[in-house]
């Protein structure tokens, strides 16, 4: 069952900001020039802060020689950021109605992430989650009251599905209290039965009522995401690259991975947006898969970034890690991202198998050029250089075939 009605129309006149409150009834799925807000824009920004701040955390962990425990926190709190990040989008893309209310409890959800962000240290140092908890319990009861006051406006099974997704959020809050209240032992497994909860909620909720999320707008959402988390990648090597230049005379080792490294993010760019998702995601089925799926693409080309931050500290001697450590800071998440975009968006738009092998091939030379010394993330980057410029020509060249075989039979 879908739900297509329409927010109810502002009162005539009234400017937008004082816009009196509305029900928050359903928006259509087949509603025209869908774009993100002004808010969501805000929102997307805030969250990327906090990504940043962990970002940042993963670089000191790495360079100081503990890779293991700074990805394990990293991942820990990335999916907190994600997931809360996640839920407002398919929510807002279903029922933002824009009045005073809806703003005033997203700004809420945007205060929750920076609290997240600021616990963000205290969580990698001390294994102390207080701040991260606080500031997503903040997000999350925000995101349940949204949900309430849809369900308000709602009737039947659209009713119960907003009432769900209410109910699992509080429940889940509960749960994660486990990881400031229980000794640090048990945190491991609180985190990952809470994890496996969490994506269930949507799954459990949506059983009888599909929300009427916007294809387009959705496919616009995380794509905007995903170019201010490689922009976030950019500024922070920029940070790495100017602190090091202004310590150490190391330009000619620095520019080639400079030069590596943007290589590798405007391929990132390309590949992700060089097919138009959205018509993709038709069903929960498929739209499910593709959104829990992007955890690995946000986080990986977060991790980028950080990887070129060890990799330039290592160049300038501030890290103690091996030039093969340095290097697979950057290749590994480059590899994984490479393999996540081509199982979540390029294989549905492929043509044979030459097509669909570029991107798989790829990630296996990305990683292959760890071991290639100080010229490993250059050579990553040409990597990725080439598969885009493959996987463009091979896209080309089927075009023509297909426009010479339409000539063909038309002239016939």
């Amino acid at each position: 069952m879908m739900s297509s009605s329409a927010p109810a129309p502002a009162a005539q006149g009234a400017p937008q900001h004082l816009r009196p409150l509305r029900r928050l009834t359903a928006r259509g799925r087949d509603e025209a020039h869908r774009v993100a807000s002004p808010l969501e824009l805000l929102f997307d920004l805030c969250f990327v802060v906090a990504i940043a701040q962990a970002g940042a955390e993963l670089v000191h962990a790495v360079a100081e020689g503990h890779p293991g425990q700074g990805i394990l926190n990293y991942a820990m709190i990335f999916f907190a950021i994600w997931w809360a990040w996640m839920n407002f989008t398919w929510f807002a893309s279903a029922y933002d109605n824009d009045d005073a209310l809806y703003r005033v409890v997203t700004l809420i959800q945007i205060a929750g992430v920076l609290v997240l962000a600021a616990g963000i240290s205290q969580g990698f140092a001390d294994h102390d989650y207080m701040g991260v908890w606080l500031g997503y319990v903040i997000m999350r009861v925000a995101m349940a009251a949204q949900w309430l006051r849809a369900a308000r406006s709602a009737e039947g099974p659209e009713r119960r599905t907003a009432l769900r997704y209410a109910g699992g959020v509080l429940l889940c809050q509960v749960g994660w209290a486990g990881l400031v209240l229980l000794p640090q032992d048990a945190r491991g497994w609180v985190y990952l039965v809470m994890v496996i909860v969490e994506m269930c909620v949507p799954l459990y909720a949506e059983r009888e009522h599909t929300t009427s999320w916007h294809p387009h707008h959705i496919a616009e959402r995380f794509g905007l995401f995903t170019i201010i988390v490689l922009g976030e990648t950019i500024a922070a090597a920029t940070v790495a690259m100017k602190s090091a230049l202004a310590e150490h005379d190391a330009l000619a080792g620095l520019l080639p991975i400079a030069a590596g490294g943007l290589l590798i993010v405007f391929s990132a760019w390309w590949i992700y947006f060089v097919v138009p998702i959205h018509g993709h995601l038709r069903s929960n089925r498929q739209s499910f898969l593709w959104g829990y799926g992007h955890y690995l693409i946000f986080a990986s080309a977060a991790s980028i970034g950080a990887g070129l931050e060890v990799a330039v500290e290592q160049a300038v001697g501030s890290s103690h890690l091996s030039t093969v450590a340095a290097s697979a800071a950057v290749t590994l998440p480059t590899a994984l991202y490479l393999l996540t975009v081509w199982a979540l968006h390029s294989r549905h738009f492929k043509v044979g198998i030459a097509q669909q092998l570029v991107l798989p091939v790829a990630a296996l030379l990305v990683i292959c050029c760890t071991f290639l010394g100080h010229w490993a993330v250059p050579a990553a980057g040409l990597v990725c250089a080439l598969a885009v410029a493959t996987g463009t020509t091979l896209t080309a060249r089927m075009a023509g075939r297909e426009r010479s075989a339409k000539a063909a039979a038309g002239a016939a």
